[in-house]
């Protein structure tokens, strides 16, 4: 089963370092956090990968290009006038990895359109490439078989951060305590699976995902979520890519599921 990552955005929320590169290859313990999420899903075993590129899309070409350089000793010999480059005790992943241009100004949706002659006519996981947590991608993939709906969507409760007051209409407080994890809204995360079918939702470059082709399957009831318990988190600000950071150095990142 192919994972498809959307990697295409500008990013301009985290604009103090997305203006020199894509968001999804911005570092966490000096590896893009795309490194990260494709490291998961190849714990489960999912191995084939297609990244929808767009602003600074030969960034993520090259960082892949040089991914021998980047992790393996070097000779550079140039003695005999050959510029001879010699990789020793090669470090790399059992990775099959499709970078498309999907465009600049493309939306979600339509990122997904543009790579559907690569994905054919299966069943595929999608999700974006700027967030990480433990999802367990077998079990949702098994969930998603068994509901036998044209798309899984993983949901998650971010909760509260704060306080909670119980505020009475007359601005009386009534009660006041500790956020709990009933507090806060299900939002998407996604980890989605859809069958191929989703692809008949998708019109254009200016369709986004989010809005009218979920919608449609909502009111088919075509749509089921997977209620993600454990980790996730996105990085969309720089006092969350911070807090990646002191995660990964403390060595207890909770998405570092693979050794």
């Amino acid at each position: 089963m192919k994972v498809v990552i959307l990697a295409g955005g500008y990013g301009t929320r985290i604009s103090e370092e997305s203006q020199f590169k894509p968001k999804p290859m911005l570092e966490i313990g000096e590896r893009p956090i795309l490194w990260h999420i494709m490291k998961e899903f190849s714990y489960y075993g999912f191995n084939d990968f297609i990244i929808c590129a767009g602003y600074k899309q030969n960034v993520i070409k090259e960082w892949f290009a040089n991914y021998f350089l980047r992790t393996s000793d070097v000779t550079f010999d140039f003695t005999a006038g050959n510029n001879e480059v010699i990789i020793h005790d090669k470090k790399t992943e059992k990775w099959k990895v499709t970078i498309v241009d999907t465009g600049l100004n493309t939306m979600t949706g339509g990122r997904i359109k543009r790579v559907q002659k690569y994905i054919g006519d299966e069943t595929f996981i999608m999700t974006y490439g700027d967030a990480v947590g433990d999802v367990n991608i077998k079990e949702l993939v098994e969930y998603h078989r068994q509901h036998k709906k044209t798309g899984t969507v993983s949901v998650y409760n971010f909760g509260q951060n704060k306080g909670v007051l119980d505020v009475a209409r007359d601005g009386m407080v009534r009660a006041f305590r500790e956020k709990s994890d009933l507090d806060g809204d299900l939002i998407n995360i996604g980890y989605m699976v859809l069958n191929p079918e989703i692809f008949d939702y998708l019109d254009g470059d200016q369709t986004v995902f989010e809005q009218e082709p979920l919608n449609a399957l909502v009111r088919e009831k075509n749509l089921i979520s997977y209620v993600h318990h454990g980790f996730w988190q996105c990085m969309d600000t720089l006092r969350e890519k911070q807090k990646l950071e002191k995660l990964w150095e403390s060595g207890n990142a909770p998405w570092r599921i693979w050794k």
